[in-house]
């Protein structure tokens, strides 16, 4: 090999998960469309192995230790992005694997599924490394189309295609508030680099900026599915398969919340004082709607839905703490949150079948007698969601408090303490029904593989391993962002 083709490899080789992943969707649908319904099987055993190989190949040829610069600055590789990409791959992997009877039960294994799953994760990758107004557009439509297309994924469902429908419109306001924010920020700052952008935002600010400012923290609260922009969020999370629900309660969180660093953190640190005004209204909101809302509800992934908002607050109050200490605890609580609605979901697709979407909480009544790892499982990530120790849900919100209280925002901690008690209410109501009530007719025997439900089982025991030994990755986040 040339030392010309050498230095150039040098050159890219920290986007070797993106360019891996470009080549993978296509070597992926060429495999599908030749290997026709006979062999459906083969693309879901492929895209695991497109995967895998993708997290070999970072870890070996990726791997950067200093902030580096690519492609005229439009992308950024450093150790955040690293550790937030191999947490992306791993989550989209037990996705999948947890999806895959549920797709098969409804006559929905399909290889569009894998291909837009693919799809989605690589515009989180290209998210995750924005250094660039005009990268981070790139990275927010690649992973929303996907996730559009995903939404209406079963044809014959057509709460489904409502459920698409209104997240289109409502999604493409939001692009279209996004991209008029960085339009404004742009015109007034004469560049789209974010590193640019943050030095040359200072006081006193133009009325044009705190305009564009406005948009685009309304673009990113949607995205995030905080108040009063979270209408999309509960029927989505209803009306999408399940499995597509799983999906977008867990990998696209890892990309918001790198858009929220990137995009504000970094690029508009110069207009902190501003943003996290925003913010901390937005994330009371938040709090207040999705813990009380989720009360009412009868159908579990709706009341998952609000409790999604709900933790979105807590993430939220991250950034309002406007330090690396509440970037930290932010990325701590979304890694944390990640790992429970993996779970949760899972639990859900393995406890119905066909005909049957388990989604209501009636469903789970008595469960305890008829799937007792189950119902173990689920009172683990439940326990954990409320922030009960030892699991490291009550970690996670421990460091959002401590943050909130060192940058002198009592009032938030206070909002914020109410409505964790609140939430443990219907957190509660589910343990109680699994272990406490009677089941209510007949139901179908739960679904799985064994090496399904073991990884189902694995999931559970981090929540609690973690839990037991904050340490490691309260350090580790505490690390990426400093």
């Amino acid at each position: 090999m040339s030392p010309d083709a050498v230095m150039s490899w040098s050159s890219v080789a920290p986007a070797v998960g993106e360019i891996w992943l470009a080549v993978g969707i296509c070597y992926v649908l060429l495999v599908d469309v030749f290997a026709g319904e006979r062999q459906r099987a083969l693309t879901p055993t492929l895209t695991l192995v497109v995967l895998a190989a993708g997290a070999a190949l970072m870890v070996t040829c990726g791997h950067v230790t200093e902030r580096t610069l690519l492609f005229n600055g439009l992308y950024i590789a450093d150790e955040l992005g690293f550790v937030l990409k191999l947490a992306a791959l791993l989550v989209l992997a037990v996705a999948l694997l947890y999806s895959r009877a549920y797709l098969e039960s409804r006559s929905i294994l399909r290889g569009e599924y894998y291909v837009l799953a693919l799809t989605a994760l690589l515009g989180i990758f290209v998210l995750i490394s924005a250094n660039s107004l005009l990268t981070v557009y790139l990275g927010v439509e690649l992973l929303a189309l996907s996730v559009y297309a995903l939404v209406a994924f079963d044809r014959d469902s057509g709460i489904a295609a409502e459920s698409a429908m209104k997240y289109f419109v409502l999604g493409a306001i939001a692009s279209g508030a996004l991209l008029y924010g960085m339009s404004l920020i742009y015109g007034l700052t004469g560049t789209l680099d974010l590193t640019q952008i943050a030095a040359r935002l200072h006081a006193p600010l133009h009325p044009g900026v705190i305009l564009g400012l406005t948009f685009i923290v309304v673009a990113v609260a949607f995205k995030l599915g905080a108040v009063p922009f979270h209408m999309w969020l509960p029927d989505v999370y209803e009306g999408a398969p399940t499995s597509v629900t799983l999906f977008i309660a867990t990998v696209p969180k890892i990309a918001y919340f790198a858009l929220t660093l990137r995009l504000l953190a970094y690029g508009l640190a110069g207009m902190e004082a501003q943003w996290s005004q925003m913010l901390a209204a937005l994330a009371v909101l938040t709090l207040v709607v999705g813990n009380v809302v989720a009360i009412v509800q009868t159908n579990l992934k709706r009341m998952l839905a609000y409790s999604t908002i709900a933790n979105v607050g807590f993430i939220v109050l991250g950034f309002v703490a406007g330090t690396p200490d509440g970037y930290a605890a932010a990325l701590y609580y979304t890694l944390v949150y990640v790992l429970v609605a993996l779970g949760s979901f899972g639990v859900i697709m393995l406890a119905g079948a066909k005909g049957f979407e388990a989604d209501r909480l009636d469903d789970y009544r008595g469960l305890y007698r008829r799937d007792p790892l189950l119902a173990l499982v689920m009172m683990m990530l439940m326990f954990s969601t409320a922030g009960v120790p030892p699991f490291v849900g009550f970690w996670a919100k421990l460091r959002i408090f401590q943050v909130l209280w060192e940058s002198n925002h009592l009032w938030l901690v206070i909002i914020a303490a109410a409505m964790s008690v609140v939430g443990v209410f219907y957190y509660l109501r589910v343990i109680k029904l699994m272990y406490f009530d009677e089941p209510q007719g007949s139901v179908p025997a739960s679904a799985g593989a064994p090496g399904v439900r073991l990884a189902l089982g694995l999931n559970a025991v981090a929540v609690l391993a973690l839990g037991l030994l904050p340490g490691p990755l309260l350090d580790l986040c505490a690390r990426l962002i400093h």
